[in-house]
């Protein structure tokens, strides 16, 4: 089996993507506008709030200020990255790639499904950026329960599964690799808590 060392740190390829029309330069402009005046509003209430707990303001009530700050913040930096993107896309992710809302299948790097422990249901967005980048964030988990199996490989396919009281689940090749397991080893399993899937993904192996 390959490293895992190979397996996480060699970059994602991906196939072609549709190509998207531009923004225009019109919408580009306004869309700086409106996130520059957003920008200074947000400066002008971090004064206000300086000089509120300067004048003897209410410890409490300050801190709860600044914490809305603060989201508020975080909230505009999303938003000014995703203004780069040239589209953004939603979906739920099948165990081994991203059913858009775009009515797309989009394949997610094994690499990234297997750190993140995505499971089948779990939301992603995808951002197609300008310069050809495809970045995957899991935006959404469904409840989830572990289980234990054995490691194995299928009959048919010579893909690895791990066999759970009566069931068999499939497990991403690249979780194979980076725990270095081989069949026989037993896997902890994280699978959807309420629903009943065909890939789960692997947490731990014991050899």
């Amino acid at each position: 089996m390959n490293d895992p060392q190979d397996t996480f740190d060699t970059e994602a390829s991906f196939e072609p993507e549709p190509i998207f029309e531009p923004f225009s330069s019109e919408l580009l402009t306004e869309t700086r506008l409106t996130l520059a005046a957003q920008t200074l509003r947000q400066i002008q209430e971090s004064l206000g709030h300086v000089l509120a707990l300067l004048e003897g303001a209410e410890p409490a009530e300050a801190i709860r200020s600044q914490a809305a700050l603060v989201a508020a913040k975080q909230s505009l930096a999303r938003e000014i990255a995703e203004t780069s993107a040239v589209q953004v896309i939603e979906g739920v992710f099948d165990g081994q790639n991203m059913i858009g809302s775009d009515g797309k299948m989009h394949a997610v790097p094994e690499n990234y499904a297997s750190k993140s422990l995505l499971v089948e249901g779990d939301m992603l967005k995808l951002v197609l950026k300008r310069d050809g980048t495809h970045v995957f964030k899991q935006i959404g988990r469904v409840e989830r329960r572990r289980l234990s199996g054995v490691l194995s490989l299928d009959v048919a396919s010579d893909e690895p599964v791990v066999g759970c009281g009566g069931r068999t689940y499939k497990v991403l090749p690249a979780s194979v690799s980076y725990f270095k397991a081989v069949p026989g080893d037993r896997v902890t399993l994280v699978v959807p808590k309420s629903s009943r899937s065909v890939w789960g993904a692997m947490e731990h192996v014991v050899k």
